[in-house]
């Protein structure tokens, strides 16, 4: 998930970007905020990857706070003005959106971001998952140790989730939600694809507009996850 916050002075405008984030699966909006001293306050109460950032606000314009941070998180800048294009640019933005802003260019911003975040997690990821290729899950009052490479997808029912194996007809199911297992699996290998699906991407075979087939097994795709399957394999079906 990508931390964000928004940053806005004019109350409709912020309520369009907090619109516009919640329809983005990997999106976490964290705070919106009316000014850039309040988004100072967050930044410096808790880790944020992404800001989405208006450029023409009182006091402190979007250009001076993020020539102000020493620690800059991405940024997606958000205006009326054109003019202002090239000086985000060199401030190495990772994008520059103008008002008004349709959802379609919007999610095409924040799939830049997370292929970005993406990239530059990769190596840590990496040196993770060589250290740790497994995790322990509860069943019948034991802790049951499953192999990443063995999971090909999991589906979750209400508080229990079941977890399919490649190894097993038999799949393994324990009480844990899904945003619980979710953490605990790297981002860089498993994917949400659904409220109640998430697929090894190794064992991905093909992708469609509404699914996604693992071998034989077809699972839908929910309208909310798309545009991270469209992320992944880097076409729109």
């Amino acid at each position: 998930m990508l931390r964000c916050i928004a940053i806005d002075d004019e109350p409709l405008a912020l309520e369009l970007l907090e619109d516009n984030i919640s329809k983005v699966p990997y999106l976490q909006l964290l705070a919106s905020c009316s000014n850039p001293v309040e988004a100072m306050k967050v930044l410096q109460e808790q880790p944020i990857d992404l800001i989405f950032l208006d450029i023409q606000m009182p006091g402190l314009t979007g250009i001076q706070f993020l020539q102000s941070l020493t620690q800059k998180p991405m940024a997606i800048l958000i205006t009326a003005y054109e003019k202002y294009a090239l000086e985000g640019f060199n401030l190495d933005v990772v994008d520059y959106l103008v008002k008004p802003v349709s959802l379609d260019r919007f999610i095409k911003a924040c799939n830049k971001a997370w292929e970005l975040y993406q990239l530059r997690r990769k190596p840590a990821a990496q040196s993770t998952e060589s250290l740790q290729d497994y995790i322990f899950v509860n069943v019948d009052y034991s802790l049951l140790k499953v192999v990443l490479n063995d999971i090909v997808w999991i589906e979750g029912l209400k508080d229990y989730i079941r977890i399919h194996l490649k190894s097993s007809n038999k799949p393994v199911i324990t009480r844990m939600g899904m945003k619980a297992i979710e953490d605990e699996l790297p981002a860089s290998r498993f994917i949400r694809i659904h409220k109640s699906y998430i697929v090894s991407k190794n064992h991905i075979t093909a992708v469609r507009k509404n699914s996604v087939f693992l071998e034989e097994t077809e699972l839908p795709v929910s309208d909310n996850y798309r545009d991270v399957i469209t992320a992944i394999t880097g076409k729109a079906n």
